[in-house]
């Protein structure tokens, strides 16, 4: 026989040990099977029941401890999140775990459209499912954002309380729920009529289910948490976006500030250099280290003028002659700087007369600021032009008197003339070439200015003389003749009309320069008879030609261009050379016979004919120079110095 005492140590074994209720009620049938006593019987069934009470009372306790731990570490972590997306997802698996359900979701409120979407899901399967969207009233779901109550079901399908949708209920088929527990994500009292719904929190099973009222209050402890957390998330996403919002604000601000204080020192560099009477190189080096890049100015013909890289980069590709041409002519007609490829291209203007461009190199963007920089840039570079112009204008009137009086008198005072043009920086004792230009009737007046043109930017000056226009070029490499001949195309096109220059020299001081002129004179009008108008030649180039169809018929000056070194070496030595070559033709170019007018061994002929070759050149027997010492001798013997011919 078993003791009542040992079935109820068995009862305290099982609370410890927190068995099945089934277990407790075993230790009656075992005390009955034991023969027990009948009034110790009823006394171990009244125990049973105690401890069962006690076995569920301290379930109900530790499943409180339980839910409120996991309220509290679901409050902890709510509070670490920042993310919206990172809060939700918390939120749903959190809701999942603690009921223990398939799934949870969660669904936010649409202002705009007037409903709920479904926002995050855990445990879901079904797309369909998961992209629902609930009208207020529609649905579980729907009901509970629509009344801020909560709402459970154990068979959803079956339950008229809700408005069923045939989209709602596709989808709810699709993920296999049947019985759903929802509550509403407030904001406020939570009381429903001052709160404010935000969304709603759900759970839900495959297989039914009564959710008791400790869990549904379970999940509206934790909806209570998640609407805070959800409403903290937005606060800080939405501070977040006003701080990036305030911090670009700021940044342009900068910008604008930055873009103000270099404008204002790109104005007063600018205006520094207009008032100072800065030079076009100063513009250009200005100009690149404001825009950090490489600057080119050019005339309005579309030659360069200056240039300044950016840190000694080369300049790349640069633009040809049309493309140039064709980006000027755009900024011109618009005022406005034109961006072509990795360039931009100003036009300088001063009114609608084009001076020149500007061309930045290797800044394909250009903000506002910068482009307007630019181009004030183009408005200094007209203002410089203009007054290098004007400048320029003046200097060439003065130096124009200054050739006037040097072709009209030069031994009136060579030396207060040479005086006079130091003083202008033209130095007269200098060789230059002298260049005599003339064109059409009806463009004659407009030479003189066409003239400058071609002259701007060169130590070069020029004057009306008589009716056409003098040049006076340093001499350098080209000689007279190429020097026409590109004056002559150069002020044909600036002019528009044929221009036809003659050339002479080099030639230096006041009676050198003079007699250069009557020479430039007379090849310009042997041009004309000659038909060559737009053409350009020296002297030398038209040989004798020149004498026969020159106005002025210079013999002495044909005789001196063309028997010149001969008649100095003569003088200097006492030597024969034109004698010699005078015999020499008229002998019928024989050595033998030549010697016997002469006088001399054949060898003396020979050694003077070698040096006339040294003396002429080369090609001094040639027909064509043949011919014109032949004449040039003719016109010496004919001007009154006959050779001593003793023959």
């Amino acid at each position: 026989m078993t003791s009542t005492a040992q079935h109820l140590r068995r009862l305290f074994d099982l609370l410890t040990e927190d068995a099945p209720a089934e277990h407790f009620g075993a230790v009656a049938t075992e005390a009955r099977l034991g023969g027990v006593p009948a009034h110790e019987l009823a006394e171990i069934e009244r125990a049973t029941a105690a401890a069962l009470r006690i076995r569920r009372a301290l379930r109900q306790h530790r499943r409180r401890e339980a839910e409120l731990t996991a309220l509290f570490d679901t409050a902890s972590d709510l509070a670490a999140l920042r993310d919206l997306d990172a809060v939700l997802n918390s939120i749903v698996r959190r809701a999942r775990s603690l009921l223990g359900t398939d799934t949870a979701y969660l669904t936010l409120h649409d202002e705009e459209a007037g409903d709920t979407y479904m926002r995050v899901t855990d445990g879901s399967v079904s797309p369909l499912f998961q992209n629902l969207r609930l009208g207020l009233g529609e649905g579980l779901g729907g009901l509970v954002a629509q009344t801020a109550t909560p709402y459970a079901t154990p068979e959803y399908r079956s339950d008229e309380r809700f408005l069923h949708t045939r989209a709602i209920d596709a989808g709810v088929s699709d993920e296999g729920l049947v019985a759903i527990l929802g509550v509403p994500l407030l904001l406020g009292t939570g009381d429903g009529r001052d709160g404010k719904v935000i969304g709603v929190l759900m759970a839900a099973d495959r297989t039914p289910r009564t959710f008791a009222p400790e869990e549904v209050a379970l999940l509206c402890s934790l909806a209570a948490h998640a609407a805070i957390a959800i409403d903290t998330a937005r606060a800080l996403a939405d501070t977040r976006a006003a701080l990036a919002e305030l911090a670009e604000a700021n940044a342009v601000i900068r910008a604008h500030s930055a873009a103000m204080q270099r404008a204002e020192e790109a104005h007063d560099r600018l205006t520094d250099l207009v008032l100072r009477g800065g030079e076009l190189s100063e513009v250009a080096t200005a100009v690149a280290g404001l825009l950090d890049g490489a600057i080119t100015i050019h005339d309005a013909d579309g030659r360069a003028l200056t240039a300044v890289r950016r840190g000694g980069d080369p300049f790349g590709d640069r633009p040809d002659a049309a493309e140039l041409a064709e980006a000027v002519a755009d900024s011109h007609a618009s005022g406005r700087a034109v961006h072509r490829r990795d360039r931009w291209i100003c036009a300088a203007l001063a009114g609608q007369e084009l001076l020149g461009s500007l061309v930045l190199h290797g800044c394909p963007r250009l903000t506002d600021a910068e482009r307007r920089l630019f181009e004030r840039a183009g408005m200094v570079t007209a203002l410089l032009l203009l007054l290098r112009r004007s400048v320029a204008e003046a200097e060439n009137r003065i130096r124009g008197e200054l050739i006037t009086d040097l072709l009209t008198a030069p031994d009136r005072d060579p030396a207060g003339l040479v005086e006079r043009g130091r003083r202008l920086g033209v130095d007269l004792e200098r060789p230059h070439l002298v260049l005599v230009a003339e064109t059409t009737a009806t463009a004659r007046e407009r030479l003189v200015a066409a003239a400058r043109q071609y002259l701007f930017g060169s130590d070069s000056v020029s004057a009306e003389h008589a009716t056409a226009t003098v040049l006076l070029v340093p001499h350098r490499d080209a000689g007279p003749g190429g020097a026409a001949r590109t004056a002559a195309a150069q002020l044909t096109q600036l002019l528009g009309a044929p221009v036809t220059v003659g050339a002479a020299g080099p030639a230096a001081g006041p009676a050198g320069l003079y007699a250069a002129h009557a020479e430039a004179v007379r090849c310009l009008r042997a041009l004309a008879v000659l038909g060559r108008a737009g053409d350009g030649a020296c002297a030398a180039e038209l040989g004798f030609l020149g004498v026969l169809l020159g106005d002025g018929r210079d013999v002495h000056g044909y005789v001196t261009a063309t028997l010149g070194p001969l008649l100095e070496y003569d003088a200097r030595r006492g030597t024969e050379l034109v004698r010699t070559l005078q015999v020499y033709f008229g002998c019928g170019r024989s050595l033998t016979r030549a010697k016997d007018r002469l006088h001399v061994h054949i060898n003396t002929v020979v050694q003077r004919l070698d040096r006339v070759q040294v003396l002429l050149g080369r090609d001094w027997n040639s027909p064509e120079r043949e011919l014109e010492l032949q004449l040039a001798l003719r016109l010496h013997l004919l001007a009154g110095d006959p050779p001593d011919d003793r023959g």
